[in-house]
């Protein structure tokens, strides 16, 4: 009798555990196929976006749950507000930003660009040099910011 119990407890519990992996396997992820220079697009769409002075159409590049770590901030910028609060003030010296040197890793779904980059400000013409992290997620049909990292270089 006891063995029985056992027994009905041990197949009991296995299939409990099968039940689980069968419904794990069901779901799969689809990977957004993306390029290097795609990539390199995306930065470009950024900038682009610096360029109408407009401080919405750059936040239009972040996912709603992103972080912007921001040059010439101490403040981390989680929500829109905060973000464009950010860009109102850089916009003011109007940023051109390039690439100098980057790192771009593709993953499934996630896209991380790494590297230098100098903004020249027109307003004041002085070249800011900085370095850069930019975390790119397929969300709602688009690559968007999820992470972005951005300082001086000492």
């Amino acid at each position: 009798m006891k063995k029985t119990i056992l027994t009905a407890l041990s197949v009991a519990a296995l299939s409990g555990c099968a039940s689980h992996l069968d419904h794990t396997a069901k779901q799969t992820q689809i990977c957004e196929p993306i390029t290097e220079s795609q990539v390199i697009g995306l930065f470009d769409r950024w900038n682009n976006s610096l360029q109408t002075g407009d401080p919405k159409a750059v936040v239009a590049n972040y996912a709603p749950r992103s972080i912007l770590l921001p040059t010439v901030s101490d403040q981390n910028r989680l929500t829109s507000a905060e973000k464009e609060d950010y860009f109102i003030h850089f916009l003011k010296d109007q940023p051109f930003g390039e690439v100098t040197a980057r790192q771009i890793d593709i993953g499934c779904n996630t896209v991380t660009d790494s590297g230098y980059y100098t903004f020249n400000m027109k307003r004041t013409g002085k070249p800011v040099h900085g370095r850069y992290t930019y975390t790119y997620h397929w969300q709602n049909g688009q690559w968007l910011i999820t992470h972005h990292h951005s300082s001086k270089l000492p």
